[in-house]
C-alpha cells in the first residue's frame, strides 16, 4: 500500500514543523512579511497546518472546521501577489522542508515542489484585482504524481 504524502512526511507533527519553520522565515522576509503585519499568528499557523495536512492526505480538518477550499481562496483575493513573491514563497517553503526534517527522497520532494508550484501559481492568479476566481472546488488531495515513493 502506498502511503499518503502526509504519512510519508511524518504526520501532523511534521507538517506543523514545516509550517512553523516557513512562517518563521516569512516574518523576516522583505518580500513576504508585509502580508502579515505584526507577525504570523498561532491561529493562522494552525489553519495552514490543517490545510497542508489535508492536501497531503491527512484528516479533513480544514474542510470540516475552517471552510474548505472556499475559505482558503477567500484569503488570497485582492492580495496582488507578484511573481517574485510567489517564487519567494515556494523557495522559503522548500528551505523550511529541509529545516523541519521532512523526507529528502526525490520522490517526496518532487511531489512537494509540484504542489508548491500549483498552489502558489493559483494563489497568485486568484490575487489579481481582475481575477476570475473559481469559488467552489474541493480541497485538492495531492499525491505522488509520476514517481511513487522509492522503497529499496
Amino acid at each position: 500500500m502506498t502511503p499518503t504524502l502526509f504519512e510519508w512526511a511524518g504526520g501532523g507533527e511534521a507538517i506543523e514543523r514545516l509550517i512553523n519553520s516557513f512562517y518563521d522565515r516569512v516574518e523576516g522576509d522583505d518580500l513576504l512579511s508585509g502580508f502579515f503585519p505584526g507577525g504570523v499568528s498561532a491561529e493562522h499557523r494552525r489553519h495552514v497546518t490543517a490545510w497542508w495536512s489535508e492536501v497531503f492526505g491527512g484528516p479533513a480538518t480544514y474542510t470540516d472546521e475552517h471552510g474548505g477550499y472556499e475559505n482558503m481562496v477567500s484569503h488570497h483575493i485582492d492580495l496582488e501577489i507578484s511573481p517574485e513573491q510567489r517564487f519567494r514563497f515556494a523557495s522559503l517553503m522548500s528551505r523550511a522542508a529541509d529545516h523541519a526534517g521532512l523526507p529528502e527522497d526525490p520522490e517526496f520532494r518532487s511531489a512537494l515542489v509540484a504542489y508548491l508550484e500549483w498552489g502558489t501559481r493559483l494563489a497568485m492568479m486568484n490575487s489579481a484585482p481582475d481575477a476570475v476566481v473559481v469559488e467552489h472546488a474541493p480541497v485538492p488531495r495531492w499525491g505522488w504524481g509520476e514517481a511513487p515513493p522509492y522503497k529499496p
